[in-house]
C-alpha cells in the first residue's frame, strides 16, 4: 500500500522533532526530579536530553 503523503517533508520533520524533544524533555527531568536534582539541574537535564534525543537518534541519516 503506497502513502498518499510525503512524510519526510520539512512540516512532518518539525513536527517529528517537537515531539521527540517533549518526549525528552519529559523523561529527563523526571529521572532528575526523581533523584532529588535542583530546579535549575532539572531544566537543564531536561534540555540537554532533549538535544541528546532529537539530534542524536531522530537526525541520524540512514
Amino acid at each position: 500500500m503506497t502513502s498518499r503523503y510525503d512524510t519526510n517533508c520539512a512540516m512532518c520533520r518539525l513536527m517529528r522533532s517537537l515531539a521527540f524533544s517533549g518526549i525528552g524533555a519529559a523523561a529527563g527531568s523526571g529521572i532528575a526530579y526523581l533523584m532529588g536534582a535542583s530546579r535549575q539541574d532539572v531544566l537543564m537535564t531536561a534540555v540537554v536530553t532533549a538535544a541528546i534525543l532529537v539530534f542524536g537518534i531522530v537526525g541520524k541519516k540512514k
